[in-house]
């Protein structure tokens, strides 16, 4: 049973910086697919950046790259099954919460961001406010 778990969300001034953790269980991430999203209030749900455990390839959405940037842990620090989003120069309308999904592919990066993916985790609330 795979479990995903999110974790350093909060509240944070516009211009701030938050790390969120998934950390994963009840799997071995190789060859799986890892994706953030986010759902903002009365928005849709959209997919912001993934990476592929079967080759390490990352993407980030146009919408907000060169501002987060995601990364996985590993075997030396042991935690090689916790990936990590690190959110910089947030913006009011970064608020939402945000969910971390697993794909048994780690072909599904980034079409998983669209199509969506198997397993998810609660979610962790981001806001961005002064």
């Amino acid at each position: 049973q795979v479990q995903l778990v999110e974790s350093g969300g909060g509240l944070v001034q516009p211009g701030g910086s938050l790390r969120l953790s998934c950390a994963a269980s009840g799997v071995t991430l190789d060859h799986y697919a890892i994706g953030w999203f986010r759902q903002a209030p009365g928005k849709e749900r959209e997919g912001v950046s993934c990476i592929s455990f079967s080759d390490g390839r990352t993407y980030v959405a146009n919408s907000v790259k060169g501002r987060l940037a995601i990364s996985r842990g590993n075997a030396r620090d042991n935690n090689k099954n916790t990936v990590y989003l690190q959110m910089n120069g947030l913006k009011p309308e970064d608020t939402a919460v945000y969910y971390c999904a697993a794909e048994p592919d780690g072909n599904n990066c980034p079409g998983g961001l669209s199509r969506g993916m198997d397993y998810w985790g609660k979610g962790t609330l981001v806001t961005v406010s002064s």
